[in-house]
């Protein structure tokens, strides 16, 4: 690349006119974003809560196409006002550089040129006669000017200052040079097709142009990103933000800005939103399983998302999003915020972002949190899919739910998240609850070792459970009456063989299979350490329906402590007491 560009260009630049411009597209960014707002919050509701029929429905899927267009143009002109402004930070830079350069020439008069080359005058002294050495001009390809035979005369002391100033002042220039190419291109490729239709190919456009702009603006804002801070300071970071800063962090980087724990709430969804559809565009037409089965995924959530709430539903939030491992996805029915309690619930065994995830686990999230609401209005639910759960059929990978590598992992991740609730939560004392399903019981178990367990937990609820990692109860960190457990009887991961026996088993098989049985004294040993359910833990145990057989049933009874349908639905009116703290009126039963 070869650069036009001089010293006097960069020193003259206005970057106050490119920073008026990224101003302007700011403003259009704006504005597309509060039309698509008022679609989504007015026109829709409206649409939906007063007009049936074919052609209520033919407005409904116009407005929505038009919200996604407003959406794009949000997007993409938030896109343009962050390069102009990453170019202007990072000329600004040049420019200072530049300044030091040609201030240093001057306190020392010497003079620059239009090439950058540097004059300086006769300084030192000769060994041989003492006259001060000549002065001459240094360019920045290499010492110019007398080199004084070996050992006759000492050099010009201005040789090396002149060769310095004039090397700073080529320097800038060509970094600045760079810069402007750099940038020349980006802003050329950030235009949309013509039409006004914006269709998925347009959005896998857009992902595109957000990794681009992603990379050049690292130095003007993603290093500044506090990725390494506690959720606390990252609430404090964002507060003490401009309101122009924010709108360039949710334009170009809503993929961190929604995954980071200590975020509010209402700015998590509003990021999540819109990388929800840079994702849908990014996996849009790959072919292999791991996108087909996450794009799946992403679609049911989006559906639900632009979806009319039904009376007594509480609104979704969309706290995480993203396509790291198995896919995560966090969704609140309530905002986390502004309720007094809060829970979280942790998924297990075979959870992943896929339309089951989508449809069945966020539906026991919703109907808790319907339950929870029905006793507290003050209250939200939280589905958490915050960590790669083992998946049973993922070759070598099965193995991984006997291990507890994934629940360690996980249980940082969950800690972490709840810190973030209890960060950014209005009320003073929150009613906090952690609900473990499954493998997410052990997940949940491994957040409470994180120092003084899992921030601003209450109360921790256990179900379908093969073992936390402790053997007490107390030893969860809020208390052995605050620990509660469900287990039907019929749901085999309560009934797991012990560590003890599997790796007995693996050396004698069955006989070894039954010694272990026979080691376990109190029956009541499984696989993750003592049974939940047990007398030995110390739990309160609330009652859950048997559930069909495994002969019958399958697994079923592993999946029904949440639901609300059945002959039996005591186990998900248990749960919703707990999160709504009136876990006194929770019925319990003997240990096993």
């Amino acid at each position: 690349m070869r650069s036009t560009l001089t010293w006097a260009q960069l020193r003259d630049l206005e970057c106050a006119e490119l920073e008026g411009a990224a101003d302007g597209w700011g403003t259009s960014s704006n504005r597309a974003d509060a039309a698509r707002d008022r679609i989504e919050q007015q026109l829709l509701t409206g649409l939906r809560d007063t007009q049936e029929g074919e052609a209520a429905q033919a407005a409904v899927a116009r407005l929505r196409q038009l919200g996604r267009n407003f959406q794009y143009v949000y997007t993409e002109c938030g896109l343009l006002r962050t390069t102009l402004n990453s170019l202007a930070h990072e000329m600004k830079t040049q420019q200072r550089a530049l300044k030091e350069a040609l201030d240093d020439a001057a306190a020392l008069k010497y003079t620059v040129h239009a090439d950058g080359s540097v004059t300086y005058p006769p300084g030192g002294e000769g060994l041989v006669d003492g006259a001060p050495l000549r002065g001459d001009t240094a360019a920045s390809s290499g010492l110019q000017g007398l080199v004084p035979p070996s050992g006759l005369v000492a050099p010009n002391p201005n040789v090396a200052k002149a060769q310095d100033i004039a090397d700073r002042v080529t320097g800038a220039v060509r970094t600045a040079a760079e810069i402007d190419w750099r940038y020349a291109g980006i802003l050329r490729r950030l235009k949309a097709e013509e039409g006004l239709k914006v269709p998925a190919s347009t959005w896998k456009d857009a992902a595109g142009d957000a990794a681009e702009v992603r990379d050049a603006a690292g130095a003007y804002l993603r290093d500044a990103i506090p990725r390494d801070a506690s959720p606390a300071a990252r609430r404090d970071w964002w507060a003490g933000l401009t309101q122009e800063q924010r709108e360039e962090y949710l334009a170009v980087y809503p993929d961190q800005i929604g995954n980071l724990d200590g975020i509010p709430a209402l700015v998590r969804d509003a990021a999540n939103r819109d990388n929800l559809s840079l994702l849908i565009g990014k996996l849009e037409g790959r072919d292999d399983d791991k996108s087909v089965t996450q794009l799946a995924g992403l679609r049911e959530i989006e559906r639900q998302l632009g979806a009319a709430a039904k009376p007594g539903e509480p609104p979704m939030f969309l706290l995480g999003i993203s396509d790291e491992g198995n896919g995560r996805a966090i969704v609140s029915y309530g905002n986390p915020d502004t309720a007094k309690n809060v829970a979280a619930y942790v998924p297990g065994l075979n959870s992943s972002l896929d339309e089951d995830f989508a449809k069945n686990d966020l539906k026991r999230a919703r109907d808790t949190a319907i339950a929870t609401r029905d006793i507290d209005p003050s209250s939200a639910m939280v589905a958490w899919l915050g960590y790669d759960a083992p998946q049973l059929l993922d070759g070598g990978e099965s193995l991984a739910v006997m291990g507890d590598g994934r629940a360690e992992e996980g249980g940082r991740s969950f800690s972490e998240f709840m810190g973030g609730l209890a960060a950014t939560n209005h009320n003073d004392d929150p009613h906090m609850v952690a609900v473990g399903h499954s493998y997410g019981s052990r997940t949940v178990g491994a957040a409470t070792q994180q120092d003084s367990g899992i921030p601003a937990v209450d109360d921790i609820v256990l179900v379908g459970s093969p073992g936390v990692g402790v053997d007490r109860a107390e030893d969860l960190q809020v208390g052995r009456d605050h620990v509660f457990v469900g287990a039907a009887e019929n749901d085999w991961v309560t009934r797991a063989p012990s560590k003890l026996q599997g790796n007995m088993a693996a050396v004698a098989g069955p006989v070894g299979y039954i010694a272990g049985g026979l080691l376990d004294r109190g029956d009541d040993d499984l696989w993750f350490g003592k049974d939940p359910a047990s007398e030995a833990f110390g739990a309160r145990r609330f009652h859950a329906d048997a559930g069909p057989s495994v002969i019958t049933g399958g697994f079923d009874a592993h999946s029904l402590y949440f639901d609300r349908n059945g002959a039996d639905s005591v186990s998900a009116d248990s749960i919703a007491l707990i999160a709504a703290g009136k876990a006194d009126k929770v019925k319990v039963e003997e240990p096993r």
